[in-house]
């Protein structure tokens, strides 16, 4: 094909940006294989999310976590409205955008829970002191506001609360992380090992509550000074950090006529009803599954632009088997490293293989269903997770008598 086909990306998060760069890279002399228009309402450059904890944390600059530059045009504006009969995005600045191929890339939004006092009727921003963490400007205005001895509390204990937590007790804020269910991280981790993120917490100075309910909080002059808890109690804060989750944006594709349910819908060649029409990240639904993380976003874009670059035949995506990894340390000591991958959790008949130690802070297991091995989880020390993943991800069959061998993975000297 030749640069005249005109793709518009909607949205320059991790995805869009990376299917612009590669739509740059596949093209032919020096041709990229496509006009491509870049259209993201953030006014930063596009930047790697996964990694705002860092910058939160002050080990990293905001200017280090950006992607590489996407090829063709950049527009920092928001579209607002998809006209699917005359190919055009409609823009909030009075733009009009025409395209070949239109790619939605935008994303989620956070979840805000329903807490009392949050927003009051009429209101169209979040007290003072309170703050979701999605984007870069929640990042820098957390980042601004922080400082030794502030009260914090982080709503949620996922990975992005626990990061967010860890991040501002490194900053020298006195933490209380809030989580409703009954252990942290309990998507990625089963109970042992989210038993140990919990100590690894309250080692770092920050105060835990699990199965522990937010109803709402207390403002004063439009700034929050407490959290009010279900049981009745109430924490003084100065600082309040929503990490509840986030939401497919499906807006603009719902408005357009598109196919939704959690998230947009996409075939195998991530295409929706209308085969003009595309979408990856996490806005995008791929055989029931929003995954919301970042590799599967990296490996929809390589198989959407290498289908758009129309240099051989079209990529089928077929699901994305994600590792999770995460590093944060608290002031260089007792850091957190962990990586989780497929499932966690045996079903009956699964072969368990677990190594753990209470003293180190470290527990490694793995879940093998017949000769294969189906999941697992690192904590503490990961110099197995490489051999681990590539065992994994590539679906080999464990030789017979497999626990040996996965001894061998599991730990440098065979588990002796």
């Amino acid at each position: 094909m030749t640069s005249e086909k005109r793709v518009v990306v909607i949205g320059a998060g991790l995805a869009g940006a990376r299917l612009a760069q590669r739509l740059g890279e596949l093209g032919t002399a020096g041709v990229p294989a496509a006009r491509v228009t870049l259209l993201g309402e953030e006014q930063h450059p596009p930047y790697n999310r996964v990694l705002l904890a860092e910058v939160l944390a002050g080990r990293l600059a905001p200017e280090v976590v950006a992607l590489p530059a996407p090829a063709g045009r950049q527009l920092r504006v928001k579209a607002e409205r998809i006209d699917r009969s005359a190919r055009t995005v409609h823009c909030a600045d009075g733009t009009r955008v025409d395209y070949d191929h239109l790619v939605l890339a935008t994303g989620s939004n956070p979840v805000l829970p329903p807490l009392r006092g949050l927003l009051t009727p009429g209101a169209t921003e979040l007290p003072a002191g309170v703050h979701a963490f999605r984007t870069m400007d929640d990042c820098l205005a957390l980042s601004a506001a922080v400082r030794p001895g502030l009260r914090a509390v982080v709503v949620g204990g996922g990975l992005l609360g626990v990061s967010a937590a860890r991040a501002l007790a490194r900053r020298g804020a006195h933490v209380v992380l809030v989580q409703q269910s009954e252990r942290l991280m309990e998507r990625q981790l089963d109970a042992q090992s989210s038993q140990l993120v919990h100590r690894n917490l309250t080692g770092a100075g920050i105060e835990v509550h699990t199965e522990c309910r937010v109803r709402g909080i207390g403002v004063r002059d439009g700034q929050v000074v407490r959290t009010e808890l279900a049981d009745g109690y109430h924490l003084g804060t100065d600082l309040l950090v929503l990490a509840c989750g986030v939401r497919p944006r499906t807006g603009l594709a719902a408005e357009a006529g598109l196919d939704v349910r959690e998230g947009v819908l996409v075939d195998g060649a991530l295409r929706t009803g209308d085969p003009r029409v595309h979408a990856i990240g996490d806005c995008a639904e791929h055989e029931g599954r929003v995954y919301g993380l970042a590799a599967p976003a990296l490996e929809q874009a390589e198989a959407l632009a290498r289908t758009l670059a129309g240099s051989g035949p079209p990529v089928r995506y077929r699901g994305t088997r994600a590792l999770t990894r995460l590093t944060l340390a608290p002031g260089g000591q007792d850091p957190l490293d962990l990586a989780v991958f497929g499932r966690t959790e045996p079903l009956p008949g699964d072969d368990v293989v677990q190594i753990g130690d209470a003293t180190r802070g470290t527990f490694r297991k793995v879940v093998v269903r017949g000769d294969r091995l189906v999941g697992g989880v690192l904590l503490g020390e990961l110099s197995a997770v490489g051999a681990l993943a590539r065992v994994w991800e590539g679906e080999e069959p464990l030789p017979a008598e497999s626990e040996a061998p996965l001894l061998h993975l599991l730990t440098p000297d065979g588990g002796s």
